[in-house]
């Protein structure tokens, strides 16, 4: 059984129908890569796999246990084998990055502070900042606050590791070092990634395989080698396959654009019929 298993995931918000039943299996060691323009539910969908969000209807399974209805005690248990690094870092401010890289460690385990203390340099080193442990996140850049965030979400040993938009604000050096960081953890930890991006670069650069969100439904899943044969053809395709060739190479026009101009904003935007 895959540690990630998906099945007639449903999530609304009011009327909205933001996830409109979702089948996905992740397999143990790939990186698998969420993408989607704006309101297609990749975010979401992120939400209910780590547990922060209670779908309406299908199941979230991560290591075979269905985590759909758990409560927080249950919850609690099976996110300390998993890793998630935020958008923005969710660095705690006032504490620096030795202390935000320690805190899982001191709150979940019964370490002596030496071994904390050895761990912690372990991950620092692993992300390439173990010589700016004492600095605040204030004092660091963008690029090196996600590199701190990982360093903290792999604090407990994780299985699993969880990315939301890892590229997101930073420059493209930067990104790039963000990409190769995300590969050599996979590497070397052998750990099950889920990244959600819409950077196409790094989503193909770090992909072992894709899914691809429109309205709330999965348009593809497949390999990286797949969404390139999509992407590079210039062959007829389905209007799914064609939907998905116009988001991959950012083309101004398109099935995508053309729905725009013929359905409603709101329907558009959130993938909902419009309420009367």
């Amino acid at each position: 059984m895959p540690p990630i298993r998906i099945r007639e995931l449903v999530k609304r918000f009011g009327d909205q129908t933001v996830l409109g039943g979702i089948d996905l299996d992740v397999h143990e060691g790939e990186t698998m890569v969420v993408m989607g323009g704006s309101g297609s539910g990749k975010s979401t969908l992120l939400r209910t796999m780590i547990g922060s969000i209670e779908p309406d209807a299908g199941s979230v399974e991560l290591f075979g246990q269905d985590i759909s209805h758990m409560n927080e005690a249950q919850l609690d248990e099976v996110r300390k084998k998993i890793g998630i690094l935020f958008q923005s870092g969710a660095l705690f401010n006032s504490m620096t990055l030795r202390e935000n890289v320690a805190l899982p460690l001191e709150e979940h385990t019964k370490l002596p502070r030496e071994t904390i203390d050895i761990v912690v340099t372990i991950k620092l080193e692993l992300v390439g900042l173990r010589e700016h442990g004492d600095k605040f996140p204030a004092q660091i850049s963008g690029g090196m606050k996600k590199r701190a965030g990982l360093a903290r979400a792999l604090s407990l040993d994780p299985q699993m590791l969880f990315y939301d938009e890892p590229s997101a604000g930073l420059d493209p050096v930067t990104s790039a070092e963000i990409d190769q960081l995300i590969i050599k953890l996979s590497r070397e930890l052998g750990v099950t990634s889920v990244v959600v991006t819409h950077e196409m670069g790094s989503a193909f650069t770090i992909a072992d395989r894709m899914t691809m969100l429109d309205k709330g439904k999965i348009l593809m899943t497949d390999t990286r080698q797949a969404f390139e044969a999509i992407r590079d053809t210039d062959r007829d395709l389905t209007q799914d396959e064609a939907v998905v060739r116009q988001f991959l190479r950012g083309d101004a026009e398109g099935p995508i654009t053309s729905r725009k101009q013929t359905t409603g904003y709101e329907e558009d935007l959130l993938g909902i019929a419009p309420v009367p």
